[in-house]
């Protein structure tokens, strides 16, 4: 099945892409430590985004039958995010974890203060076991 993909141009975007302010979002919301919501979680309990000069790295720790999870860390992605409430813009980011079995995709942005993670997983090691979208919530430590 051949797939066409429509290209734009600069004139077809939303024109909030085009907007100045668009392209020079604070990430003061996003940087910091970052704890899940629920303390009984089974997937992710803890997240670090940090900033270097213009880029951004995440850490993450997840749960373990053994204990925690060091996962790899990558670097994410800036994206303007135009949906915020009241018709704020923010930054969001977007970020690639490859574990060699699995390679997980994450899109992070702050709601009402609280970190959203959507995290979409596929295995690449032909286990057959199911891939899988997954959202969770944190919040900021203080």
């Amino acid at each position: 099945m051949m797939q066409t993909q429509e290209f734009k141009q600069s004139g077809h975007l939303n024109p909030e892409l085009l907007d100045p302010r668009t392209m020079s979002l604070s990430a003061d919301k996003l940087i910091g430590r970052w704890l899940n919501t629920d303390p009984r979680t089974d997937g992710i309990s803890e997240i670090v985004i940090e900033r270097k000069g213009e880029r951004f790295w995440i850490r993450i720790l997840g749960v373990g039958d053994n204990g925690p999870v060091v996962w790899p860390v990558a670097e994410a992605k800036p994206l303007a995010n135009l949906e915020e409430e009241a018709g704020q813009r923010a930054l969001a980011l977007a970020a690639t974890f490859e574990f060699g079995f699995m390679r997980g995709e994450a899109y992070f942005r702050v709601n009402k203060g609280v970190l959203v993670i959507v995290l979409f997983s596929v295995f690449l090691d032909g286990s057959g076991r199911s891939n899988y979208v997954n959202r969770e919530f944190f919040f900021r430590e203080l």
